[in-house]
């Protein structure tokens, strides 16, 4: 009970050092292992991030932990992040493996009720996508997509040829 708001200054400096250190050690790791590191989430993503974060927690707070174990730490999280990746553009199984694919949950004017419990994904979520994209109804709307990113892609009817869509969307796997 004697340290609860203050043990020393050398605790101080280390922490406020190796917390300084290690977030420029995380930056030049991410810029060096490229955009795909930061890139939207999907699953796997989500968790690196967890873990890349419970590293700099760790390395900042933990007296037992030096920079250099910190740094490498970080580094083979990193290291292994971009191994997944390169192993998943290469490999379609291990695509597969890691990632979920898009699901469609709406379609020409129509719910997909299993689908979407199935991805536990509600019609509310599904109206709140089409006001954030300024709809007032999903009357023109052609698919609405769940993607892997957990973000729902909205596709509307074709006219004179075209899809009708701000958004670039390929559905290839």
């Amino acid at each position: 009970m004697d340290y609860i708001f203050f043990s020393n200054w050398d605790s101080i400096i280390r922490t406020v050092l190796l917390t300084s250190l290690g977030y420029f050690s995380i930056v030049i790791l991410l810029r060096v292992s490229g955009k795909r590191t930061l890139s939207k989430m999907n699953a796997f993503d989500f968790v690196i991030t967890i873990a890349l974060g419970s590293c700099l927690a760790t390395l900042s707070l933990n007296k037992n932990v030096t920079l250099a174990e910190g740094v490498i730490s970080l580094s083979l999280l990193i290291f292994l992040q971009f191994l997944m990746t390169w192993l998943s553009v290469r490999i379609s199984k291990f695509k597969f493996f890691i990632t979920s694919s898009p699901t469609l949950v709406f379609y020409q004017g129509e719910f997909l009720h299993k689908v979407m419990k199935e991805q536990r994904i509600t019609v509310e979520e599904i109206y709140n996508a089409g006001r954030l994209k300024g709809l007032t109804s999903l009357d023109n709307i052609e698919m609405i997509i769940f993607e892997a990113t957990g973000d729902l892609s909205i596709i509307e009817r074709r006219t004179k040829g075209r899809i009708n869509t701000d958004e670039n969307i390929d559905f290839k796997n």
